[in-house]
C-alpha cells in the first residue's frame, strides 16, 4: 500500500493509484466483517456479557494505567532512536505516538504511522525521510523482543502448533533483518564518506530510488551506533511486558483467572494476528484473534467472545480521548496532514 498517494482528497478511480485507493480499504472492512461474523456466530447470547456485573474495577484502572505507560514508554524510545537526527521531548514523541493511534482508529490501513513521522518530522525540523529509519528499528526491537517471547511461553506453557509455527516464521524475519541491521551498521566509514556521482546512478526512478535506500541506510547506521539505541532496546522489553501484564489484568477483571504466561500467550496472538494493516482500530481482527486464543486455552466461545468486545473498549477508550486530546494540542488537523503529506509525495515525484 501507498498511504501517501492514498491522502490525496480528490483521488478519483479514474487516476493513478485510485483502484488501489478503493480496493485496499474495501477488503479491510470486509476481513473485519468475515472475522466478526466467525466470532458472534453460534454463542449464547443471553450469557454474552454475563460477567460485567462482577468485573472488578481495580484491575481494569491498573490495566489502563499501564497501557498508557506503554506510550509513554514508546515515546520515550522513539526519541532514543531519534538522537542522530533531532531530540524532541518525550512529550512531544508521546504526543505524536498518540495522535498516529487515534488516526489508526479512525482510518484503515495504518495512516497514523505516516502521521505521527510527520509530527515529528515538522517539530524537530527534519525531513520526512530522516524520521523512517526510527521507526524502522522500532519495529524491528519489536520483533526480535515478540520472537524470543514466544519462545520463552513455549517453553513454559504447550503453546497451539500454529502460533508456534508463526513464532517460527518471525525469528526467520527477524533473523533476516537482524543480519543486514548488523551489516549496515559495520560498513566501512569509507562507504559513507564516498563523494557520489548523481549522474552515475541513472535516470528518473532508479536515482530517486537509490536516494531513498542510501538514506535509510545511512539513518539505520547512526541509529545502531549511537548508544541510546541499547537503552531502547531494554525499553522495548519493558513495553512488551507491560503491555501483556495490561491484557492479563483486563482478564483477572473480567473473572477469568487464567496464569500470567497463559494471559502472555493470548495477548501474543491477538499481538501477531492484529499486526498487518486492517480495518480502523482493529475492529473485527482483534476480536477474533482474541476469542481464537483464548478457546485454545479451554475459554467457553461466548465467554471469549463478551471479553473481546470488553477487553476491547476497555483499552481502546482511553486511547480515543487521549489520542483526540493530543491531536487538538497539535496545532493542525488530519486533514491538513493529510494534505500536506500528499504535497510532500507529489514534489517527490
Amino acid at each position: 500500500m501507498d498511504p501517501v498517494s492514498d491522502a490525496v482528497k480528490d483521488a478519483s478511480l479514474h487516476r493513478p493509484g485510485g483502484v488501489r485507493r478503493w480496493i485496499q480499504p474495501t477488503a479491510g472492512y470486509a476481513i473485519a466483517l468475515a472475522c466478526l461474523v466467525w466470532v458472534f456466530h453460534d454463542i449464547r447470547v443471553e450469557g454474552l456479557f454475563q460477567n460485567i456485573k462482577t468485573i472488578r474495577w481495580g484491575f481494569v484502572a491498573l490495566a489502563i494505567l499501564l497501557d498508557v505507560l506503554n506510550y509513554v514508554a514508546q515515546g520515550w524510545r522513539w526519541t532514543l532512536l531519534l538522537v542522530p537526527v533531532g531530540r524532541p521531548s518525550v512529550l512531544r514523541s508521546t504526543q505524536a505516538i498518540y495522535v498516529g493511534l487515534f488516526t489508526n482508529e479512525v482510518l484503515p490501513m495504518r495512516f497514523g504511522e505516516l502521521v505521527r513521522a510527520y509530527l515529528v518530522s515538522r517539530w524537530i525540523r527534519v525531513p520526512l525521510t530522516a524520521v523512517v529509519p526510527s521507526m524502522m528499528v522500532e519495529r524491528w526491537l519489536d520483533g526480535v523482543w515478540m520472537a524470543l517471547a514466544i519462545g520463552l511461553t513455549a517453553i513454559l506453557i504447550p503453546l497451539p502448533r500454529n502460533l508456534l509455527e508463526a513464532g517460527d516464521a518471525l525469528g526467520v524475519i527477524v533473523l533476516i533483518a537482524t543480519v543486514l541491521f548488523v551489516l549496515i551498521v559495520l560498513r566501512s566509514q569509507r562507504a559513507d564518506l564516498k563523494p557520489r556521482d548523481e549522474k552515475s546512478e541513472g535516470p528518473g526512478l532508479w536515482r530517486r530510488a537509490g536516494s531513498v535506500v542510501t538514506g535509510l541506510a545511512r539513518g539505520l547506521k547512526a541509529i545502531g551506533l549511537s548508544r541510546p539505541f541499547y537503552l531502547a532496546a531494554m525499553v522495548s522489553l519493558f513495553m512488551l511486558g507491560i503491555q501483556a501484564m495490561s491484557f492479563w489484568l483486563v482478564m483477572w477483571a473480567y473473572g477469568l483467572p487464567l496464569s500470567l504466561w497463559v494471559g502472555a500467550a493470548v495477548f501474543l496472538i491477538v499481538h501477531l494476528g492484529t499486526a498487518l494493516p486492517n480495518a480502523p482500530a482493529n475492529v473485527g481482527t482483534y476480536q477474533f484473534f482474541t476469542v481464537v486464543g483464548l478457546t485454545l486455552f479451554g475459554v467457553d466461545k461466548t465467554l471469549a467472545t463478551g471479553f473481546s468486545v470488553v477487553v476491547f473498549v476497555l483499552l481502546t477508550f482511553p486511547l480515543w480521548i487521549l489520542g483526540f486530546v493530543a491531536l487538538s494540542q497539535s496545532g493542525t488537523t488530519l486533514l491538513a496532514i493529510r494534505k500536506e503529506i500528499a504535497r510532500l509525495r507529489l514534489g517527490m515525484n
